[in-house]
């Protein structure tokens, strides 16, 4: 005990005390004891039960703390001692000291300075050594680290010196300020790590944060953390688009990264959300004229802004939290709106999109016909008319070359894919866990998501298979209830609602943090995978591809005559063109579903839902990063299409427009890019620029034929019979022909059968579809010019008994 080591040499006054310390425990003998111990060296020494300690801290708080710790088996455990202390903020720094009663382990030793002991002594321990260990923290006091201006390990400023730090750089005069960006980096994560792990969370991820962004080499100079976890980057004399691309490198680096927070591994969706800091005025002194008398320099105060800087950058955060895509969102006045006006503004917003989805389908047809036809018709007659040119005879033989090299690289595409590279025979590593995610918008899927759910699992795979069903519904549904109870029945479904999605992109990127498979399969909810997909797939993803696209067919072929053209039309798509198109040019794309990424890849690619085909957007993101996407004919997912006109027109002309928002967001960077080979660049111009073009080109032969007729008096004056004016027809014309034949020959078996399928498109394709599909392009592109981006949901309907049958 304490007292053993007593003399009566040691003892000193009250009047001669070197200190107060507030001694905690249960009365005893123990206390009593350290009591004599801490005034024999001489402390004058307060008292307080565990407890009833905050009191004593408030109202005069002592030097140092001395609590004993009565062990498991006592009265009171020493963590819950500390954690009383620690827990009032002037405590927080204060030594506290804690002596053993009862014989402790290393590692009870070690969690109690973990929780916020500062020492551990037994309770054998000499007076002389209690005394000089508390003197050593009295003279040296600890201060925690959020109190400090950084922490010494990682470098991050605290909140408030955080703040400081951007309170400076706003006073800086604008001249001298050149730019600069506030970011403030959340993590989506957050509330579910903090829910499982605690409020410790919220340093350890902003830890991990600023470990990737050091490790980058960003310019990000000054990094903090708040209370909240969120990571604090200033980034002084930087360029808006240079911050942004810094920024986006960063995301992408943390969402490829798994980290282990609180002893677990975990995957985290950065959010960022950022505001340049010229928005922001100085309030810096202004300098003082000469002949002005001198005055006493103004005292400190904050700079207006900096608080507002940051308000701002937080709500941006909530945005790049909806969304889940890694971009970061600049900060935009209609957040402030959104966040005060709530449902109103929403409102106002869905009527200014219904608004302009009305308008837009009245004035396209009168733009596409202006534009297409009556400019170019006008410009012909009136270079013809003022400078004798005849531009109208150039054009005529530009459209027809034009026309003669699409058909040849349809061609070109159909014998390319005869020799498609060929699915290796065997996986080069063992079957590891796998993740399928369905994505489903529950409204639209609740007559077919079922029967996906139970098909999915039928699946045959030699590893752990996990399907999560990621879904977004407005309001609750019957087929809800079902699906939990399929879920209670095989604990390979896990059920994940997606609050406040509205894509499908949103729902996939909140999937991917949760999934636990080294590669994912990603479906739509009416997709149905051949029992051996994930199998076949992962015989490619070991011999190095980091995605392959399979085969979509149609399985409700039998529908309608709309459902029929569409299922022969996918046959000449994932059965001829992608695999043609993959040994042509070197690279394949990702069609958006019965594709299988490598969960690391897809975790850093993400999808990005303002993107109307936000898996074209993310093969050219893959790509760009160095990803190898292969081409699988053979693996194949049976899906539902169309059976309507209408359907079938929301869906291709999404399809268009958002082919055109690829196109004008990554064509040119593309083409400049060092990372593609010179065949690639020009498949990625075929795929990118020329399909953008072709529409348009199509519909010149109307302006161009009109000059021809007015120059000629009238069009029963023209000689329609052009040698070569019908040969140039004829190539254009065989395509078709070419393609409705190899899309048989390569065709799935249950639709090689049905060759009058295949007759009959070669017919409508040729008299109709192939103008329909011109005209939803044309249309689209005007869509996207008008500022009209609105998704219609392709509405599902249960297949046939006779098509799933086949």
């Amino acid at each position: 005990m304490l007292t053993s080591h007593l003399s009566p040499s040691s003892s000193a006054s009250p009047s001669s005390s070197i200190g107060r310390v507030l001694a905690i425990g249960a009365p005893g003998p123990d206390r009593e004891q350290l009591t004599r111990a801490l005034e024999s060296t001489g402390y004058e020494v307060d008292h307080a039960v565990p407890g009833d300690v905050h009191p004593h801290i408030r109202q005069a708080p002592p030097d140092a703390i001395v609590a004993l710790d009565d062990g498991p088996g006592g009265r009171r455990c020493g963590g819950e001692v500390i954690t009383e202390v620690r827990s009032e903020p002037a405590g927080q720094a204060l030594p506290l000291v804690m002596v053993g009663t009862a014989a402790r382990e290393p590692a009870a030793v070690a969690d109690l300075l973990r929780r916020g002991a500062d020492d551990c002594l037994p309770s054998g321990c000499a007076p002389v050594e209690l005394s000089a260990r508390i003197a050593a923290k009295l003279h040296r006091v600890p201060v925690p680290v959020d109190q400090l201006l950084r922490d010494p390990r990682t470098g991050l400023y605290s909140g408030p010196h955080f703040m400081d730090e951007l309170d400076r750089e706003l006073r800086r005069p604008p001249a001298a300020r050149r730019g600069g960006v506030l970011a403030v980096v959340g993590v989506a994560e957050m509330p579910a790590l903090e829910k499982r792990l605690g409020p410790r969370v919220h340093r350890e991820v902003a830890e991990r944060l600023a470990q990737v962004a050091e490790r980058l080499g960003s310019v990000c100079d000054r990094l903090g953390w708040d209370d909240d976890g969120h990571l604090l980057v200033l980034m002084p004399g930087v360029d808006e688009e240079t911050a942004t691309r810094g920024l986006a490198s960063f995301a992408a680096s943390v969402a490829g990264t798994r980290f282990v927070v609180a002893d677990e591994n975990v995957r985290l969706t950065p959010a960022i959300g950022f505001t340049p800091l010229d928005a922001y005025e100085s309030s810096a002194p202004q300098p003082q004229s000469p002949t002005q008398p001198r005055t006493q320099p103004p005292a400190r105060e904050a700079a207006p802004g900096h608080d507002e800087a940051a308000r701002r950058a937080r709500e941006a955060i909530d945005e790049a939290l909806r969304h889940r895509d890694l971009r970061p969102v600049r900060w935009e006045p209609w957040m402030r709106a959104k966040a005060a006006d709530g449902p109103r503004h929403a409102r106002a917003r869905v009527g200014l999109s219904t608004l302009r989805s009305a308008l837009t389908p009245l004035l396209s047809p009168v733009l596409m016909l202006l534009l297409g036809v009556g400019v170019p018709f006008l410009l012909y007659q009136q270079a013809y008319d003022q400078l004798g040119w005849d531009v109208a005879a150039y054009a005529y033989w530009v459209v027809v070359a034009g026309l003669v090299a699409s058909a040849l690289l349809i061609v070109l595409e159909c014998f390319f894919s005869l020799d498609a590279e060929p699915r290796p025979k065997a996986a080069a590593q063992p079957y590891p866990a796998a993740s399928a995610v369905i994505a489903a918008y529950l409204p639209n899927e609740a007559a077919t998501i079922v029967d996906t759910v139970e098909s999915f699992l039928r699946l045959e795979y030699p590893g752990e298979l996990e399907i999560v069903l990621a879904y977004n519904t407005p309001h609750p549904l019957p087929v809800e209830d079902t699906l939990r109870e399929v879920a209670r029945r095989d604990p390979r479904l896990v059920l994940l609602p997606v609050a406040g999605s509205t894509s499908k992109a949103q729902n996939l990127n909140a999937a991917v943090t949760r999934v636990r498979g080294e590669f994912v399969g990603v479906f739509d909810a009416d997709h149905h995978p051949a029992p051996d997909a994930f199998r076949h797939a992962w015989d490619w993803l070991s011999h190095g591809y980091d995605v392959v696209q399979g085969h979509c067919v149609v399985r409700n072929g039998d529908s309608s005559w709309v459902a029929r053209m569409v299922a022969v039309e996918f046959e000449a798509i994932y059965a001829v063109s992608h695999p043609g198109r993959t040994r042509l040019y070197g690279f394949g794309v990702f069609g958006g579903s019965n594709g299988f990424w490598r969960t690391d890849v897809l975790a850093r690619t993400r999808m990005h839902g303002s993107m109307l085909t936000e898996d074209i957007d993310s093969t050219m993101r893959a790509l760009g990063a160095g990803a190898r996407i292969a081409m699988d004919r053979t693996l194949i997912s049976r899906e539902l299409a169309p059976t309507m006109l209408r359907p079938l027109w929301n869906q291709r002309s999404r399809w268009a427009q958002g082919w055109l928002q690829v196109s004008l967001r990554h064509l040119r960077a593309a083409l400049r890019s060092d990372r593609f080979t010179g065949r690639q660049k020009t498949g990625l111009f075929v795929l990118l620029g020329w399909r953008e073009v072709q529409p348009w080109l199509t519909l010149q032969i109307l302006p161009v034929l009109l000059h021809a007729a007015w120059r000629a008096g009238g069009a029963d004056k023209l000689d329609w019979a052009v040698p070569v004016c019908l040969m140039a027809a004829a190539v254009t014309m065989s395509a078709g022909v070419v393609q409705a034949a190899f899309a048989w020959r390569l065709a799935v078996p249950e639709l090689r059968r049905k060759k009058a399928w295949f007759w009959r498109y070669l017919l409508v394709t040729t008299v109709f579809y192939t103008h329909f599909k011109n005209l939803v392009a044309r249309q689209a592109h005007l869509k996207e010019a008008l500022g009209e981006r609105q998704w219609r949901v392709t509405p599902r309907a249960a297949a046939t008994a006779d098509a799933e049958a086949s």
